[in-house]
């Protein structure tokens, strides 16, 4: 049998090249409110073509021309948005929101992109591809030193797949970062017909699933952080449950079933299978990556192909099942309970996520690029899930047929300081705010 270990393995691949240890990031802000150059669009009403239920309208914050990813957003109206990659030096920009939802001022700091970005005990968390920072607030909950982060992650591994690093923080001092896979289902080479995958599957010791570290230790790394749950291929939505106090998360499947294994999958199944999965998550938890996928179909755990599956044989036990099971290829990009007031009773505690659209899903059209709901209840879910916002491709008849052809593509989620719900779009930069009102 072969000894692999991760340098090997990375080595195998032929799309993951580059997976680092140990990146050293240099890290250098600018000055909180420099100017940033943004288009702004208020609107009074609708105007936005999306379809919600009745009673719901929306409106746009702002067209930021940069791909937003995750935000928060203060008690104040002060909206944090990670942008994917800086722009003029600037990967989280700040913007004040007003009542009637229109951005107003505007500034920004940070030198990476990425996703995670957090909000909790009087600190903002933000982190790149390979570290993680926080940046102490004032009593107004502004940045005070943006130049100045304190780093308390850091070597976190990456590659050229699933490599931002979503965070949330629980209510004990602990912080969880999702470090996602740099491989698609852990083959010998990645992505090729017919390769089988490595035994053991070694990225699962530094990848691969969630990691809990200290929230206000500096400079931790791999040995000072728990690996929290693992078999999670690549987690961008994520968000702790305040009903249960537990982990939640949106973890996307793995692609191209019928591309490496046509002799088990026609293009029409590969296009719906996997599953994408809502998992609530505890210590110790694995969810099975890479050696099963769920099948929401059968409603089952069926063994990879990899790993010696054909399609039809179905595992039973050791790995978690999913609490809700999307349609596949979709790609969750965020994960938000509601706590707020605006809404009707039935959305409280409820879980909003938030779909990208995904690439995998020919010869079908695409599908996602949509705000979903799922009702919830003492902490799990209660009913099916519903579409809640619809429409952010705004196709003009026709099938969607590839990404580059939606408009806008649903990315992060957050509450604002009224109860309205903000959805990010990281096509064009995008915010909409979502509104009730009889």
């Amino acid at each position: 049998m072969k000894n692999y270990n991760l340098s090997s393995l990375l080595g195998a691949s032929r799309t993951a090249l580059l997976f680092c240890l140990l990146l050293s990031l240099h890290f250098a802000g600018t000055q909180l409110m420099a100017q940033t150059k943004l288009e702004l669009r208020q609107a009074p009403g609708d105007t936005t073509q999306l379809k919600l239920p009745a009673h719901f309208s929306a409106i746009v914050v702002a067209d930021l021309k940069a791909k937003a990813r995750h935000l928060a957003i203060t008690e104040q109206g002060l909206m944090y948005v990670k942008l994917a990659k800086p722009i003029d030096g600037k990967g989280i920009l700040v913007l004040k929101i007003g009542k009637d939802g229109a951005a107003r001022k505007i500034g920004g700091f940070a030198n990476y992109g990425g996703t995670g970005i957090y909000l909790k005990n009087g600190y903002l968390y933000a982190s790149s591809n390979s570290e993680v920072f926080r940046y102490k607030l004032n009593n107004q909950n502004e940045v005070i030193n943006p130049d100045q982060p304190e780093k308390i992650i850091t070597g976190l591994l990456k590659g050229r797949q699933h490599e931002t690093k979503s965070i949330v923080l629980d209510n004990d001092g602990n912080i969880y970062v999702n470090i996602g896979s740099p491989l698609n289902s852990c083959q010998e080479n990645d992505r090729q017909r017919g390769s089988m995958g490595i035994p053991g599957c070694p990225l699962l010791d530094s990848a691969g699933g969630i990691w809990q570290f200290k929230a206000d230790k500096l400079d931790q790394s791999y040995g000072q952080g728990v690996r929290y749950a693992t078999g999670l291929r690549n987690v961008v939505g994520l968000d702790w449950n305040q009903q249960n106090n537990t982990l939640f998360v949106m973890q996307h499947g793995r692609d191209q079933l019928h591309d490496i294994f046509p002799q088990y999958y026609d293009e029409n199944v590969s296009s719906l299978l996997p599953a994408e999965c809502m998992y609530m998550v505890h210590k110790g938890d694995d969810a099975g990556f890479p050696f099963i996928y769920y099948d929401q179909f059968k409603k089952a755990k069926m063994l990879a192909p990899e790993y010696g599956g054909d399609g039809k044989k179905e595992i039973h036990d050791k790995y978690i099942d999913p609490v809700v099971a999307f349609p596949g290829h979709m790609a969750p990009n965020g994960l938000l309970f509601y706590t707020g007031s605006m809404f009707p009773d039935r959305y409280k505690n409820g879980a909003f996520v938030a779909f990208h659209g995904s690439w995998n899903r020919s010869p079908k059209p695409q599908a996602g690029y949509m705000v979903a709901f799922v009702p919830f209840k003492n902490g799990r879910p209660s009913g099916d899930w519903e579409v809640f916002a619809d429409n952010f491709s705004e196709l003009a008849g026709g099938e969607l047929m590839s990404p580059r052809q939606a408009k806008y593509r649903p990315c992060g989620l957050a509450l604002g300081p009224d109860g309205a719900l903000y959805v990010t779009d990281d096509a064009k930069g995008r915010i909409f705010k979502i509104v009730y009102s009889k």
